[in-house]
C-alpha cells in the first residue's frame, strides 16, 4: 500500500443512522443478473459494522445443494463476499467502478445450519470493517470480518483482506494486460461427477498428464462465473477449481468443504496454462478429509488453498 495511506476514522456524513434499512441494486454487489444476487436489504449498525439481509436459493443452477441436503459452502462464502462490497459501496461510498480485490478469504460454515428445505432461506450477514486505510475520504484497504446467522444460530464465520482501486489505477497496475478478455476452453472437462459437480458446463478442470495435476479451464460464457468481462481470472472462480481438484484428489462423492483458508498472490491470466494440484490427507475429525490445492502459471505460484470437510461417500 502506498506511503501517503494512512490510518484514520473519519466520521462519515453520508449514512450515520442505525436502524434504517436499505434496499440493495444488484450493481452495488458487482453482478448483472438478479438470480446471483444475494443480498436483499442493509443498515448500519455501528460505524464501522453493518448487517446485511440475504436470501440463499434452494435452486440455484450452479451454486446447487450439496449432497442432496446442504447449502453450498461456496454459495455461502459468495453471499459473504457480496455483503462486504455492499457495505464497502454503501456504507463508504466506494464509487461504483472501483476494483474490490481480495488477497486473502477464509471462512467456516457449520453445516448442521445450512439444511435446504423446499425453498430459498433468508440469513443475516454481519459485515464488520476494520484497519481501513484511507485516501482522499475513501477507504483503499481494509480487514472484513463476517458472521453469518440462520433462524438464531450461527451458520458462518469468515475474514478476508481487500485492497479498492479505481480504474485509472488499476489500469496502469494491470499494464500490458488486454483491458478484457475472452476464454472458451479447447480441452475436454474432467467427468463432472468426479468433480462434484452436476452439470458438465460446471466443471472448471481437464486432466492432464500429471498425477494430481488439472489444467483450469476459463470459460468466459459462463453465466454465473463470469457476470461481465473482465481481464482475468476471478478469484471465486479459482475457489471453485480448488473445490473441484479437491474432490477429484478425494476419491468418488468428493468433499463438502466446509472449511477454508485462501490466499490469492497474483492474476491468473487468461493467455498460459495454469495447473491446479491438489493433495489429500485425513482430516482433524473423523470422515472428514484436507485438501492442500495450490494455483500455478508460468513457474508462478498463483494462489493457495486449504480446504478441509467431510467426505462424501459416491
Amino acid at each position: 500500500m502506498p506511503e501517503a495511506a494512512v490510518l484514520i476514522d473519519p466520521v462519515r456524513a453520508m449514512d450515520t443512522e442505525a436502524d434504517v434499512t436499505h434496499p440493495v441494486g444488484i450493481d452495488m454487489v458487482h453482478r448483472t443478473r438478479s438470480q446471483d444476487a444475494f443480498p436483499r436489504d442493509w443498515m448500519r449498525l455501528e460505524h464501522d459494522r453493518f448487517s446485511v439481509t440475504a436470501v440463499l436459493p434452494h435452486d440455484h443452477a450452479f451454486f446447487a445443494p450439496l449432497a442432496g441436503d446442504r447449502h453450498d459452502p461456496l454459495l455461502v462464502a459468495e453471499a459473504m463476499r457480496q455483503a462486504a462490497m455492499l457495505a464497502f459501496h454503501a456504507g463508504y461510498g466506494v464509487p461504483m467502478g472501483h476494483h474490490f480485490l481480495l488477497s486473502g478469504l477464509d471462512f467456516v460454515c457449520h453445516l448442521e445450519h445450512l439444511g435446504v428445505g423446499g425453498g430459498p432461506a433468508e440469513i443475516g450477514v454481519e459485515v464488520y470493517c476494520s484497519d481501513l486505510r484511507w485516501r482522499a475520504g475513501l477507504p483503499v484497504a481494509g480487514r472484513v470480518t463476517w458472521a453469518v446467522h440462520r433462524d438464531g444460530g450461527l451458520a458462518a464465520t469468515g475474514i478476508g483482506v481487500t485492497r479498492f482501486i479505481s480504474p485509472e489505477v488499476y489500469r496502469r497496475m494491470r499494464g500490458d494486460a488486454p483491458a478484457e478478455g475472452i476464454s472458451i476452453p479447447r480441452a475436454a472437462p474432467v467427468r463432472a461427477d468426479l468433480a462434484g459437480r452436476a452439470r458438465t458446463e460446471d466443471v472448471v478442470l481437464s486432466e492432464t498428464d500429471r498425477d494430481g495435476w488439472w489444467e483450469l479451464r476459463v470459460d468466459t460464457r459462463h453465466p454465473t462465473l463470469f457476470q461481465r468481462p473482465n481481464d482475468h481470472v476471478p478469484g471465486m472462480f479459482l475457489l471453485e477449481a480448488a473445490r473441484q481438484a479437491a474432490c477429484l484428489a478425494a476419491g468418488p462423492g468428493g468433499i463438502v468443504p466446509a472449511e477454508v483458508a485462501s490466499r490469492f498472490h497474483r492474476y491468473a491470466e487468461f493467455d498460459s496454462p495454469c495447473l491446479i494440484g491438489a493433495v489429500v490427507r485425513p482430516g482433524p475429525a473423523e470422515g472428514t478429509v484436507t485438501a492442500r490445492v495450490s494455483g500455478r502459471q508460468n513457474g508462478e505460484l498463483v494462489f493457495t488453498a486449504v480446504l478441509t470437510g467431510p467426505r462424501v461417500h459416491g
